[in-house]
Protein backbone atom coordinates (compact mmCIF):
# COMPACT_ATOMS: atom_id res chain seq x y z
CA UNK A 1 0.00 0.00 0.00
CA UNK A 2 1.04 3.49 -0.16
CA UNK A 3 2.09 4.15 3.44
CA UNK A 4 4.44 1.50 3.12
CA UNK A 5 5.66 1.98 0.08
CA UNK A 6 6.51 5.60 1.18
CA UNK A 7 8.34 3.98 4.13
CA UNK A 8 10.88 1.77 1.08
CA UNK A 9 11.00 5.02 -0.77
CA UNK A 10 12.22 7.19 2.50
CA UNK A 11 14.56 4.55 3.46
CA UNK A 12 18.40 5.93 3.05
CA UNK A 13 19.42 2.90 1.99
CA UNK A 14 17.27 2.37 -0.72
CA UNK A 15 18.44 2.50 -4.25
CA UNK A 16 15.60 0.96 -6.13
CA UNK A 17 12.41 -0.06 -5.26
CA UNK A 18 9.72 -2.44 -6.78
CA UNK A 19 6.22 -1.85 -6.00
CA UNK A 20 3.09 -3.34 -6.04
CA UNK A 21 0.76 -0.78 -6.78
CA UNK A 22 -3.07 -1.72 -5.79
CA UNK A 23 -6.47 -0.93 -6.82
CA UNK A 24 -7.25 -0.51 -2.66
CA UNK A 25 -4.46 1.78 -2.18
CA UNK A 26 -4.75 4.03 -5.32
CA UNK A 27 -8.44 4.29 -4.15
CA UNK A 28 -7.84 5.11 -0.57
CA UNK A 29 -4.24 7.33 -0.96
CA UNK A 30 -3.09 7.35 -4.35
CA UNK A 31 -0.06 6.68 -5.39
CA UNK A 32 3.24 6.52 -3.26
CA UNK A 33 5.59 8.50 -5.62
CA UNK A 34 5.18 10.95 -7.88
CA UNK A 35 7.02 9.70 -10.57
CA UNK A 36 7.87 6.28 -11.84
CA UNK A 37 10.66 5.18 -13.86
CA UNK A 38 9.02 2.08 -14.99
CA UNK A 39 5.32 1.05 -14.98
CA UNK A 40 4.37 -2.53 -15.78
CA UNK A 41 0.72 -3.92 -16.10
CA UNK A 42 0.39 -7.79 -16.00
CA UNK A 43 -3.25 -7.58 -17.33
CA UNK A 44 -6.49 -6.70 -16.98
CA UNK A 45 -8.43 -9.55 -18.19
CA UNK A 46 -12.11 -10.15 -17.14
CA UNK A 47 -11.30 -8.24 -14.04
CA UNK A 48 -11.30 -8.71 -10.35
CA UNK A 49 -12.81 -7.45 -6.98
CA UNK A 50 -15.26 -5.78 -9.14
CA UNK A 51 -18.51 -4.69 -7.45
CA UNK A 52 -16.09 -2.94 -4.79
CA UNK A 53 -15.79 0.66 -4.72
CA UNK A 54 -17.94 1.86 -7.44
CA UNK A 55 -15.55 -0.46 -9.46
CA UNK A 56 -18.24 -2.11 -11.15
CA UNK A 57 -16.83 -2.95 -14.81
CA UNK A 58 -13.83 -3.66 -16.07
CA UNK A 59 -13.63 -0.21 -17.72
CA UNK A 60 -14.17 0.96 -14.36
CA UNK A 61 -11.31 -0.80 -13.36
CA UNK A 62 -8.90 -0.20 -16.03
CA UNK A 63 -9.29 3.46 -15.60
CA UNK A 64 -7.89 3.63 -11.73
CA UNK A 65 -5.24 0.66 -12.62
CA UNK A 66 -4.06 3.00 -15.88
CA UNK A 67 -2.81 5.53 -13.18
CA UNK A 68 0.58 4.41 -12.76
CA UNK A 69 0.85 4.27 -16.68
CA UNK A 70 -0.33 7.89 -16.23
CA UNK A 71 2.46 8.88 -13.50
CA UNK A 72 5.83 7.24 -15.60
CA UNK A 73 8.40 9.63 -15.82
CA UNK A 74 8.95 11.21 -19.62
CA UNK A 75 12.22 9.26 -19.97
CA UNK A 76 10.48 6.15 -18.77
CA UNK A 77 8.39 3.10 -19.94
CA UNK A 78 5.20 1.67 -19.15
CA UNK A 79 5.67 -2.37 -20.05
CA UNK A 80 2.42 -3.40 -21.20
CA UNK A 81 0.67 -7.07 -21.90
CA UNK A 82 -0.15 -6.88 -25.69
CA UNK A 83 -2.18 -10.29 -25.24
CA UNK A 84 -4.74 -8.49 -23.07
CA UNK A 85 -6.74 -5.71 -25.18
CA UNK A 86 -7.29 -3.70 -22.15
CA UNK A 87 -4.15 -3.59 -20.93
CA UNK A 88 -2.25 -2.59 -24.20
CA UNK A 89 -4.99 0.45 -24.70
CA UNK A 90 -3.13 1.78 -21.96
CA UNK A 91 -0.03 3.34 -23.62
CA UNK A 92 -1.92 6.02 -25.16
CA UNK A 93 -2.17 7.43 -21.67
CA UNK A 94 1.99 7.22 -21.39
CA UNK A 95 4.05 10.30 -21.24
CA UNK A 96 7.28 8.14 -21.64
CA UNK A 97 7.57 5.00 -24.05
CA UNK A 98 5.88 1.85 -24.65
CA UNK A 99 7.30 -1.66 -24.13
CA UNK A 100 4.84 -4.65 -25.34
CA UNK A 101 5.25 -8.11 -24.45
CA UNK A 102 3.53 -10.57 -26.18
CA UNK A 103 3.19 -14.65 -25.93
CA UNK A 104 1.89 -14.65 -29.41
CA UNK A 105 4.06 -13.43 -32.41
CA UNK A 106 1.74 -12.45 -34.87
CA UNK A 107 -0.07 -10.28 -32.48
CA UNK A 108 -0.79 -6.78 -34.20
CA UNK A 109 -0.05 -4.56 -31.43
CA UNK A 110 3.72 -6.21 -30.99
CA UNK A 111 4.13 -7.16 -34.61
CA UNK A 112 3.50 -2.87 -35.41
CA UNK A 113 5.06 -1.59 -32.46
CA UNK A 114 8.14 -3.68 -33.66
CA UNK A 115 8.24 -2.46 -37.01
CA UNK A 116 7.92 1.28 -35.49
CA UNK A 117 11.46 0.32 -34.04
CA UNK A 118 10.14 0.04 -30.74
CA UNK A 119 11.13 -2.50 -27.71
CA UNK A 120 9.33 -5.91 -27.75
CA UNK A 121 9.47 -8.50 -25.65
CA UNK A 122 8.11 -11.93 -27.31
CA UNK A 123 8.30 -15.71 -27.70
CA UNK A 124 9.93 -16.70 -30.33
CA UNK A 125 9.83 -20.72 -30.85
CA UNK A 126 11.24 -21.80 -27.71
CA UNK A 127 13.10 -18.85 -26.58
CA UNK A 128 12.38 -15.28 -25.23
CA UNK A 129 13.86 -12.42 -27.69
CA UNK A 130 14.15 -8.62 -26.69
CA UNK A 131 13.99 -6.79 -29.86
CA UNK A 132 14.29 -2.93 -30.33
CA UNK A 133 14.57 -2.75 -34.72
CA UNK A 134 16.77 -5.93 -34.15
CA UNK A 135 17.13 -8.78 -32.00
CA UNK A 136 19.05 -7.37 -29.16
CA UNK A 137 19.00 -10.58 -26.70
CA UNK A 138 17.85 -13.95 -27.10
CA UNK A 139 17.43 -16.61 -24.20
CA UNK A 140 15.94 -20.28 -24.12
CA UNK A 141 12.68 -21.22 -22.18
CA UNK A 142 14.83 -24.59 -21.07
CA UNK A 143 17.04 -21.84 -19.45
CA UNK A 144 14.38 -20.37 -17.43
CA UNK A 145 13.26 -22.89 -14.40
CA UNK A 146 10.13 -20.47 -13.60
CA UNK A 147 8.16 -22.00 -16.46
CA UNK A 148 9.07 -25.26 -16.63
CA UNK A 149 10.53 -26.03 -20.29
CA UNK A 150 7.87 -23.17 -21.24
CA UNK A 151 4.83 -25.36 -20.37
CA UNK A 152 3.63 -22.91 -17.72
CA UNK A 153 1.58 -20.37 -19.69
CA UNK A 154 1.05 -17.89 -16.86
CA UNK A 155 5.20 -17.89 -16.01
CA UNK A 156 6.27 -17.53 -19.41
CA UNK A 157 4.05 -14.36 -19.49
CA UNK A 158 5.51 -13.35 -16.20
CA UNK A 159 9.16 -13.76 -17.27
CA UNK A 160 7.89 -11.36 -20.31
CA UNK A 161 6.63 -8.82 -18.45
CA UNK A 162 10.03 -8.88 -15.77
CA UNK A 163 12.19 -9.07 -18.20
CA UNK A 164 10.51 -6.14 -20.00
CA UNK A 165 10.85 -4.17 -16.86
CA UNK A 166 14.40 -4.78 -16.37
CA UNK A 167 14.96 -3.79 -19.33
CA UNK A 168 13.27 -0.68 -18.84
CA UNK A 169 15.21 -0.34 -15.58
CA UNK A 170 18.60 -0.21 -17.39
CA UNK A 171 19.32 -3.55 -16.38
CA UNK A 172 22.19 -5.31 -18.30
CA UNK A 173 21.46 -8.33 -20.09
CA UNK A 174 24.08 -10.53 -17.66
CA UNK A 175 22.07 -9.70 -14.82
CA UNK A 176 18.73 -10.37 -16.35
CA UNK A 177 20.18 -13.64 -17.49
CA UNK A 178 21.94 -14.33 -14.57
CA UNK A 179 18.45 -13.77 -12.85
CA UNK A 180 16.14 -15.71 -15.13
CA UNK A 181 18.63 -18.86 -14.57
CA UNK A 182 18.89 -18.40 -10.62
CA UNK A 183 15.07 -17.91 -10.00
CA UNK A 184 14.08 -22.04 -9.02
CA UNK A 185 10.34 -21.87 -8.14
CA UNK A 186 9.22 -23.35 -5.25
CA UNK A 187 7.67 -23.55 -1.60
CA UNK A 188 10.27 -20.53 -0.63
CA UNK A 189 11.06 -18.65 -3.31
CA UNK A 190 7.61 -18.81 -4.86
CA UNK A 191 5.25 -19.47 -2.67
CA UNK A 192 1.09 -20.31 -3.49
CA UNK A 193 2.17 -19.46 -6.68
CA UNK A 194 2.36 -23.30 -8.72
CA UNK A 195 4.07 -24.94 -5.89
CA UNK A 196 4.59 -28.35 -7.13
CA UNK A 197 5.03 -31.34 -4.47
CA UNK A 198 4.91 -35.33 -4.68
CA UNK A 199 2.96 -37.51 -2.86
CA UNK A 200 3.19 -41.11 -2.85
CA UNK A 201 3.62 -40.82 -6.46
CA UNK A 202 0.64 -37.89 -7.40
CA UNK A 203 1.29 -34.52 -8.31
CA UNK A 204 -0.05 -32.18 -5.92
CA UNK A 205 0.51 -28.31 -7.03
CA UNK A 206 -0.73 -25.33 -4.48
CA UNK A 207 -2.24 -21.90 -5.27
CA UNK A 208 -3.35 -19.00 -4.62
CA UNK A 209 -5.41 -18.28 -7.89
CA UNK A 210 -9.16 -17.15 -6.73
CA UNK A 211 -10.41 -15.33 -9.86
CA UNK A 212 -11.81 -16.63 -13.33
CA UNK A 213 -8.97 -15.50 -15.31
CA UNK A 214 -6.77 -17.68 -12.85
CA UNK A 215 -8.52 -20.72 -13.07
CA UNK A 216 -8.16 -20.40 -16.71
CA UNK A 217 -3.97 -19.61 -16.60
CA UNK A 218 -4.31 -22.68 -14.21
CA UNK A 219 -6.42 -24.95 -16.07
CA UNK A 220 -3.86 -24.56 -19.24
CA UNK A 221 -0.79 -25.02 -17.42
CA UNK A 222 -2.19 -28.14 -15.48
CA UNK A 223 -3.17 -29.93 -18.85
CA UNK A 224 0.61 -29.61 -20.11
CA UNK A 225 1.25 -32.25 -17.12
CA UNK A 226 0.46 -36.14 -17.61
CA UNK A 227 -2.28 -37.17 -14.93
CA UNK A 228 -4.36 -40.47 -14.81
CA UNK A 229 -6.96 -38.79 -13.13
CA UNK A 230 -7.43 -35.06 -11.70
CA UNK A 231 -8.83 -33.79 -8.80
CA UNK A 232 -9.13 -29.73 -7.44
CA UNK A 233 -9.43 -28.15 -4.15
CA UNK A 234 -11.44 -25.18 -4.51
CA UNK A 235 -13.31 -22.41 -1.61
CA UNK A 236 -14.39 -19.22 -2.94
CA UNK A 237 -13.69 -15.31 -1.64
CA UNK A 238 -17.37 -14.12 -0.59
CA UNK A 239 -16.33 -10.43 -1.31
CA UNK A 240 -16.89 -11.27 -5.37
CA UNK A 241 -19.79 -10.91 -6.77
CA UNK A 242 -21.97 -14.25 -6.95
CA UNK A 243 -20.87 -14.86 -10.85
CA UNK A 244 -17.38 -14.14 -10.32
CA UNK A 245 -17.35 -17.29 -8.00
CA UNK A 246 -19.32 -19.43 -10.33
CA UNK A 247 -17.28 -19.00 -12.85
CA UNK A 248 -14.42 -20.33 -11.13
CA UNK A 249 -15.87 -23.72 -11.36
CA UNK A 250 -17.54 -23.40 -14.71
CA UNK A 251 -13.67 -23.36 -15.82
CA UNK A 252 -12.54 -25.89 -13.37
CA UNK A 253 -15.50 -28.17 -14.12
CA UNK A 254 -14.17 -28.79 -17.58
CA UNK A 255 -10.73 -29.79 -16.39
CA UNK A 256 -10.67 -32.02 -13.46
CA UNK A 257 -12.75 -35.56 -12.89
CA UNK A 258 -13.22 -34.77 -8.93
CA UNK A 259 -13.90 -31.24 -7.58
CA UNK A 260 -13.87 -31.18 -3.41
CA UNK A 261 -15.49 -27.89 -2.63
CA UNK A 262 -14.58 -26.24 0.86
CA UNK A 263 -15.83 -23.26 3.18
CA UNK A 264 -12.84 -21.61 4.48
CA UNK A 265 -12.62 -19.82 7.90
CA UNK A 266 -13.81 -16.16 6.47
CA UNK A 267 -16.66 -16.01 4.78
CA UNK A 268 -16.08 -11.98 3.95
CA UNK A 269 -19.97 -10.94 4.90
CA UNK A 270 -21.42 -14.07 2.83
CA UNK A 271 -24.52 -16.43 4.86
CA UNK A 272 -22.94 -19.86 6.15
CA UNK A 273 -23.24 -22.45 3.36
CA UNK A 274 -23.48 -19.29 0.30
CA UNK A 275 -20.55 -19.30 -1.31
CA UNK A 276 -20.37 -23.64 -1.67
CA UNK A 277 -23.55 -23.52 -3.09
CA UNK A 278 -22.39 -20.70 -5.31
CA UNK A 279 -19.45 -22.92 -6.34
CA UNK A 280 -21.79 -26.40 -6.46
CA UNK A 281 -24.26 -23.91 -9.28
CA UNK A 282 -20.93 -23.59 -11.51
CA UNK A 283 -20.28 -27.21 -11.60
CA UNK A 284 -23.76 -27.73 -13.11
CA UNK A 285 -22.99 -28.19 -16.80
CA UNK A 286 -19.54 -29.00 -15.88
CA UNK A 287 -18.46 -31.24 -18.92
CA UNK A 288 -15.64 -33.63 -17.53
CA UNK A 289 -17.14 -33.36 -13.50
CA UNK A 290 -18.66 -36.42 -12.31
CA UNK A 291 -17.90 -36.18 -8.17
CA UNK A 292 -18.15 -33.36 -6.40
CA UNK A 293 -18.00 -32.98 -2.41
CA UNK A 294 -18.61 -30.44 0.16
CA UNK A 295 -16.31 -29.70 3.14
CA UNK A 296 -16.38 -27.39 6.21
CA UNK A 297 -12.60 -26.49 6.59
CA UNK A 298 -9.22 -25.94 4.61
CA UNK A 299 -7.23 -28.55 6.00
CA UNK A 300 -10.12 -31.18 6.24
CA UNK A 301 -10.28 -30.98 2.55
CA UNK A 302 -6.94 -31.27 2.25
CA UNK A 303 -6.51 -34.31 3.89
CA UNK A 304 -9.71 -35.88 2.33
CA UNK A 305 -7.89 -35.27 -1.11
CA UNK A 306 -4.92 -36.44 0.09
CA UNK A 307 -6.49 -39.96 1.22
CA UNK A 308 -8.23 -40.00 -2.47
CA UNK A 309 -4.52 -39.67 -4.39
CA UNK A 310 -3.11 -42.61 -6.37
CA UNK A 311 -0.39 -42.69 -7.74
CA UNK A 312 -0.32 -41.34 -11.35
CA UNK A 313 -3.37 -38.61 -9.88
CA UNK A 314 -2.64 -34.80 -10.22
CA UNK A 315 -4.57 -32.33 -7.28
CA UNK A 316 -4.44 -28.92 -7.54
CA UNK A 317 -5.00 -27.25 -4.47
CA UNK A 318 -6.53 -23.69 -4.40
CA UNK A 319 -5.39 -22.71 -0.50
CA UNK A 320 -6.79 -19.59 1.08
CA UNK A 321 -4.46 -19.44 4.52
CA UNK A 322 -1.10 -19.17 2.22
CA UNK A 323 1.54 -19.83 4.80
CA UNK A 324 -0.04 -22.26 7.06
CA UNK A 325 -1.80 -24.65 3.96
CA UNK A 326 1.37 -24.68 2.41
CA UNK A 327 3.54 -25.62 5.32
CA UNK A 328 0.87 -28.34 6.35
CA UNK A 329 0.99 -29.93 2.64
CA UNK A 330 4.91 -29.37 3.18
CA UNK A 331 4.65 -31.72 6.34
CA UNK A 332 2.23 -33.92 4.94
CA UNK A 333 4.53 -34.58 1.79
CA UNK A 334 7.34 -35.06 3.66
CA UNK A 335 6.03 -37.77 6.18
CA UNK A 336 4.99 -39.69 3.40
CA UNK A 337 8.40 -39.83 1.63
CA UNK A 338 9.86 -40.92 4.93
CA UNK A 339 7.08 -43.61 5.44
CA UNK A 340 8.25 -44.43 1.76
CA UNK A 341 12.00 -44.68 2.46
Amino acid sequence: GPRSARSVLMHPDVDAAVLETARGGILREGLAFDRCQVAVVTNIGAGDHLGLNYITTVEDLAVLKRVIVQNVAPGGFAVLNADDPVSARMGAACPGAIIYFSRNPANAVSVTHRAQGRRVVLVDGDAISCVEGHELWRMPLADIPLTLGGRVGFQVENVLGAVAAAWGAGIDWRAIEAGLRSFVPGLDATPGRFNLLDYRGATVIADYGHNPDAMVALVQAVSALPARRRMVVISGAGDRRDEDIRDQTRVLGDAFDRVLLYQDACQRGREDGEVLALLREGLTNASRTREVEEIRGEFVAIDRALALLEPGDLCLVLIDQVEEALAYLRRCCAASAAQVA
